[in-house]
């Protein structure tokens, strides 16, 4: 299957997503090909004309009606092909809406490392720009190419059939076309990647200039990194300019020669009606047929840069969407037991392991606090308690059964996870909390965020419950984005809460209120903490204490401090720095 995927044409790939909507495409097709075969019979209405006026008809009326035809049929062309890229366009947007909607839905399905790898300016590129690009092969390369394709190999059919040498004097300049066009493609993939690659930088650096405007200005920093979002800029249009200027003149000769048909058809023909084995008729036929020829071919050719750049635009959409994912099961419900069980875990993070065979015993109802220096893997023990990541080796259990082996969102509802820098969407108060229990009423949600304390800040916002709290939450101080956190995570009512640094962002008078409103959240739950302030977890019903990706020692802060290790050291600093505070 792995296979299947590694070898399937770009073209073939897109085509399997049409899904449902295919029959919309193959109508689009046959109303494409109506309305090129509708461009090109007045060529054979001219074709009678021009047979008339050698032949000397002298009756207005045989020429009107003729043109009549000309003009109903060239109708017909708009018809027909408004109708094509309707039904095209139609299927389409629907079809781009459902590969969205896959790809959004394969993040959450993806480990969390494998996301947070990927800038957000590349993600947000290939979710909305890549994507879209789309939308011109669905669009128009289906339907348009394959029906500007199909119509001139029935025209110089029809032209051999009247004279197989005018038939292969029409094809006499599409070798060297051919050849300026492959030319023309050759270095284009390495152009192309660079276009990526440069555009990519352009995004990341966008992003995070906007992200980090208030660090930019506090610091002074307005200039440098302002010319490094112009370097970027530069680079991202040079790259599409010298990709044009490397492919302007093969493409120019490619446009010219390839339509100029009448350059052998003229001159072979003229000789062979000269020499007898030609008729005049005939060779006025091919000549009006080549013509007609020649608008297909440049429509074809029009979408070269589309042929360049697919297997790159499909490429970073697949990159997603044939991602490796957490496998969990899609039926089944999450065991009544919430104790939690880490058998020598391991974890590697883009190949380096973090964590070293950690095992813990977290029964349910307990009080279980992670400490130790930053970097130690506090909180990637948290994440794959949380199934953020899967571990590398080892396994993590609940109410006995592999955490793998229950569904995702099952499991889900058994966790509530409040960490340091929770995220807030740009919608209003209300409904940031509201994301703990969709379901939950107005005043479910106010009752949670008075008993997460934060319900008299919340009324003194300009619009209350119903003020928007900005992009992450960025109207509001880090104080206050985590204790609606803390009340998005309370309105859970998840058996199992694990906070990662909650009073990471609060000053000591909040903190005490933060401290209450945990106590009520996590009253008869299982509770894990990750904290700095050793003060705040010593009644924990068992510290662990994680140094260099393993559990250096274990206990109640009593026994821990009997033991005379790390955490004395750690709880003498916290002392020092308090009674100095």
């Amino acid at each position: 299957m792995q296979e299947t995927k590694k070898t399937q044409s770009p073209m073939a790939w897109v085509l399997g997503q049409t899904g449902d909507h295919g029959g919309q495409y193959v109508l689009s097709v046959v109303l494409a090909i109506i309305g090129v075969a509708f461009s090109l019979a007045p060529y054979f209405v001219v074709i009678g004309i021009v047979q008339g006026l050698m032949d000397g008809v002298k009756d207005f009326s045989f020429y009107l009606s003729r043109c009549l035809i000309m003009a109903a049929l060239w109708l017909g062309r708009v018809l027909f092909h408004a109708l094509s890229t309707t039904s095209s366009h139609k299927a389409t947007f629907a079809v781009l809406g459902e590969i969205r909607k896959r790809c959004m839905e394969k993040l959450t399905r993806m480990p969390l490392g494998t996301v947070l790898e990927q800038s957000s300016g590349a993600l947000k590129n290939t979710l909305i720009e890549r994507i879209d690009s789309i939308e011109t092969t669905l669009a128009h390369i289906v339907p348009e190419f394959t029906a500007n394709l199909l119509i001139p190999v029935i025209i110089l059919i029809y032209i051999f059939t009247v004279d197989w040498r005018m038939g292969l004097a029409s094809l006499a300049t599409v070798p060297l076309g051919m050849f300026c066009y492959v030319f023309m493609m050759a270095g284009s993939a390495k152009f192309y990647q660079h276009t990526v690659t440069a555009t990519k930088a352009l995004n990341d650096t966008a992003v995070e200039y906007i992200g980090g405007i208030q660090v930019i200005k506090v610091f002074g920093k307005t200039k440098s990194s302002y010319e490094r979002f112009v370097h970027d800029a530069y680079e991202a249009a040079s790259s599409f300019i010298d990709w044009m200027r490397a492919s302007i003149i093969p493409f120019t000769f490619a446009m010219v020669i390839m339509p100029a048909t009448m350059v052998s058809v003229l001159p072979i023909g003229g000789l062979l009606v000269k020499n007898g084995s030609l008729s005049p008729q005939d060779f006025v036929t091919v000549i009006i047929l080549s013509v007609g020829v020649i608008t297909p071919i440049i429509t074809m050719m029009s979408y070269s840069d589309d042929f360049r750049t697919m297997g790159t635009i499909f490429g970073e959409v697949r990159a997603i969407l044939d991602a490796p994912e957490m496998t969990r099961p899609a039926e089944g419900a999450a065991p009544a037991a919430n104790d939690l069980e880490l058998k020598d875990v391991r974890f590697a993070y883009q190949e380096k392991e973090v964590l070293h065979g950690i095992s813990m015993h977290i029964p349910e109802g307990s009080f279980v606090a992670l400490v130790g220096p930053s970097g130690s893997g506090k909180s990637t023990i948290a994440r794959l308690i949380a199934s953020l990541w899967d571990v590398s080796d080892g396994s993590i259990s609940l109410g006995g059964t592999d955490i793998r082996q229950i569904p995702q969102e099952a499991y889900a509802d058994k966790i509530a996870f409040v960490s340091q820098d929770n995220y807030l969407f740009n919608m209003t108060v209300r409904e940031n909390i509201r994301i703990g229990r969709p379901s939950s009423t107005d005043a479910e949600v106010e009752e949670a965020a008075r008993q997460s304390g934060c319900h008299d800040f919340i009324l003194g916002l300009e619009k209350g419950y119903d003020t928007l709290v900005g992009s992450s939450g960025g109207h509001l101080s880090g104080g206050e984005r985590q204790r609606i956190s803390i009340a998005r995570a309370m309105l859970k009512a998840a058996p199992i809460v694990i906070l990662d640094e909650a009073t990471a962002y609060t000053d000591p008078e909040n903190e005490a209120v933060i401290q209450r409103s945990v106590s009520k959240l996590t009253e008869g739950k299982t509770l894990i903490v990750i904290a700095h302030r050793l003060s705040t977890v010593m009644d924990a019903d068992k510290i662990y204490v994680i140094k260099d990706g393993q559990i250096d020692d274990a206990g109640s802060h009593e026994e821990l401090l009997r033991h005379h290790g790390l955490y004395e050291k750690m709880w003498n600093a916290h002392m020092e720095v308090k009674d100095n505070g």
